[in-house]
């Protein structure tokens, strides 16, 4: 099955995550023809500056019958707590649709 990784550098993800956040995991969502079975953040920890802290990027991931796709969601210099924080608003604010939606397009660029 196919992985796409949507960004434009892909060895910036070519390891494992420091840190995961399941927004979903039923495998029971249904987008445009897409079953879409998890969505995760995934946060990869970069670098440290001392007078920023840590520099953390952001990936959303989305898995589907017909492929995944990982994409930036947020990068910087952020602080501790970030990615809980990231995760905690998109399920109040309904924006795992986005990500999804937006995964989905990337995945049919891919598809031709």
């Amino acid at each position: 099955m196919m992985h796409k990784v949507d960004l434009h550098d892909p060895n910036r993800v070519a390891k494992t995550p420091d840190d995961v956040q399941v927004l979903f995991s039923s495998g029971n969502f249904t987008q445009d023809n897409f079953i879409v079975s998890r969505v995760e953040l995934r946060l990869y920890l970069e670098r440290i500056d001392e007078r920023l802290g840590q520099y953390s990027l952001i990936t959303s991931f989305v898995d589907t019958n017909q492929g995944s796709v990982e994409m930036i969601y947020d990068e910087g210099f952020r602080g501790e707590s970030h990615l809980l924080k990231v995760s905690e608003f998109l399920k109040s604010h309904l924006g795992i649709s986005g990500l999804i939606l937006r995964s989905i397009i990337s995945l049919r660029q891919t598809m031709g």
